[in-house]
């Protein structure tokens, strides 16, 4: 008998407490499993440095005018896939990260599994 293999794990960067049990709830119908989650840089970055996981979803604008581009610079530098959330139009986004996919919020459940599913897609 063979096992199912892990569900993709994701670390997840958002700084609204609500928002963030919310996109949990959606990982979990979607299959994957948040291996850790941060609501701001400090938390994050050791985060991203031990790894553990197969993506993130990183919230742009964090707490106290945080911007999560160190984070994403990491993470490209990594090769891991990441994800951003922004309540903007997403013109903010530097072009160093302008490949990547961005969820505007309010995105819902079928946005996440749409552009996780390409993330995975593209992973393989």
């Amino acid at each position: 008998m063979t096992r199912d293999p892990a569900p993709p794990a994701i670390l997840l960067v958002e700084d609204e407490p609500l928002i963030a049990m919310l996109v949990e709830d959606y990982f979990d119908l979607l299959g994957y499993r948040v291996a850790a989650q941060a609501d701001c840089l400090a938390d994050a970055a050791p985060l991203v440095e031990a790894g553990g996981f197969d993506a993130a979803l990183l919230d742009v604008n964090l707490r106290e005018g945080e911007v999560v581009w160190p984070l994403a610079d990491r993470l490209a530098e990594r090769g891991i896939p990441f994800v951003l959330a922004t309540g903007g139009d997403g013109h903010n986004v530097p072009p160093r990260h302008a490949a990547a996919p961005v969820l505007a919020k309010p995105y819902t459940l079928d946005e996440m599994k749409a552009v996780f599913g390409r993330v995975f897609a593209d992973d393989n």
